[in-house]
């Protein structure tokens, strides 16, 4: 979405503002709900003291803007890497607090549009994706198969806001300012948005700090009872953290397919498509687990041989070094703006090629992740879970080296 801020002077003098709006009408088009109803949602947040932003005006056909909404502005800090280095003391709190009233939002002023989500549907929607994209991720089939053994039975659904962990709040010196992004918003399983925020790419690197990164669980948890919550179930929290983390994989995956269809064409797509090896490498770490004692303790197998020094003619590693290269220190100087941050991603995704190149390394397998799919292979077998230790730490280190949770891995199985 376009976020647009900008400045009024009306009758009350001078008002700031932001606009949020779609880049386009096929961005909207497979979306279960528009903005009308978006906005209609937030309002009817914000009418019950939820922190979001107040809505002040829906746009029409009219108007020439396509779709969208306005919102006063709010002044606040967004950046995870800013807030996290110094929170104020109450956020947590904070954030508990607020999602125990979010999920307090009486349903029957939530627009009919905003989608129940089924668990069950939901995760066989995900394993048909897996499978269109070409089954063949072990790690991800191991939580696909995990999730339809822990399948929880329906809770008594609440509004939920789908994407509430930092980077979609802001924050001032007083705590929390504002929740943003509502348009993920359906209506389900409290402890979907419970877990969601407590994912380990969302702890941005503060990876003893469970919950968003700022503190523990029971604190967490403790503050979104106090505020009305329901009791947090431990099981049923550890199943949508691990259900959220398998999205998100996909959703990475996703991203992939839309530069493919040529939907999306930016680099940035394909980037983010490689950051699938995060949460592949996540998902080993919350389903290790499951495997007996001898297995979490058995030693890593060897890795893989580097690929030989080179000599002769240019490689096409050596090829794709010059072109980083030339975009570092020619393109990226002489950009601004977006364009800037544009020639950072290339170099990003070059980087990628690079590491790829020298190390071989695929991750894909087919043949192992039917048999994880169909439960003809589990963790108990010897050797498999350091197998796929060793397999998504490699991965991870040509896709994401400076992944924080990359290091924790590789310390705690000694790789």
């Amino acid at each position: 979405m376009e976020s647009w801020s900008y400045d009024w002077t009306g009758d009350g003098g001078l008002s700031g503002y932001v606009l949020r709006r779609a880049p386009s009408a096929a961005y909207m088009a497979d979306r279960p709900f528009g903005h009308g109803d978006e906005a209609a949602l937030v309002r009817a947040a914000f009418d019950v003291g939820v922190k979001a932003p107040e809505v002040v005006g829906v746009l029409e056909d009219g108007d020439g803007l396509g779709t969208g909404y306005v919102m006063r502005r709010v002044a606040g800090e967004v950046s995870p890497a800013k807030i996290l280095a110094d929170p104020p003391v109450s956020l947590l709190g904070d954030l508990g607090r607020e999602l125990a009233r979010i999920h307090g939002v009486p349903l029957e002023r939530v627009p009919g549009a905003i989608p129940l989500m089924d668990t069950g549907t939901a995760l066989a929607e995900l394993k048909a994706r897996f499978l269109s994209y070409g089954g063949d991720r072990p790690a991800i089939a191991l939580a696909i198969r995990w999730c339809e053994d822990h399948l929880p039975e329906p809770a008594a659904p609440v509004l939920v806001h789908g994407d509430y962990r930092m980077g979609n709040v802001m924050v001032d010196g007083d705590g929390l300012a504002a929740v943003l992004d509502w348009e993920l918003a359906h209506r389900g399983d409290a402890h979907e948005d419970l877990a969601f925020g407590c994912m380990s790419v969302w702890r941005f690197g503060h990876l003893d700090k469970p919950a968003f990164g700022l503190g523990s669980l029971a604190d967490y948890f403790a503050a979104y009872e106090a505020a009305g919550g329901a009791k947090v179930d431990p099981a049923r929290f550890r199943f949508w953290l691990v259900y959220r983390t398998l999205w998100w994989a996909l959703g990475c995956l996703q991203m992939g397919q839309a530069w493919r269809s040529g939907a999306d064409r930016t680099v940035e797509r394909v980037v983010i498509g490689r950051r699938t090896a995060e949460q592949e490498l996540d998902l080993v770490r919350l389903l290790e687990e499951e495997a007996p004692e001898s297995e979490r303790a058995r030693d890593l197998p060897a890795p893989a041989d580097t690929a030989p020094a080179p000599a002769g003619e240019p490689t096409n590693g050596e090829i794709v070094q010059a072109v980083r290269d030339w975009i570092e220190g020619s393109i990226k100087p002489a950009a601004g703006g977006h364009a800037k941050f544009e020639a950072v991603v290339a170099m990003n995704a070059l980087g990628i090629v690079l590491r790829d190149l020298e190390a071989g390394v695929r991750a894909e397998d087919r043949v192992l992740s039917e048999a994880l799919l169909s439960g003809e292979r589990t963790l108990a077998e010897p050797g498999l879970l350091a197998k796929l230790r060793r397999d998504v730490l490699a991965k991870c280190a040509v896709d994401s080296p400076k992944y924080a949770p990359l290091g924790a891995a590789r310390a705690a199985w000694r790789g």
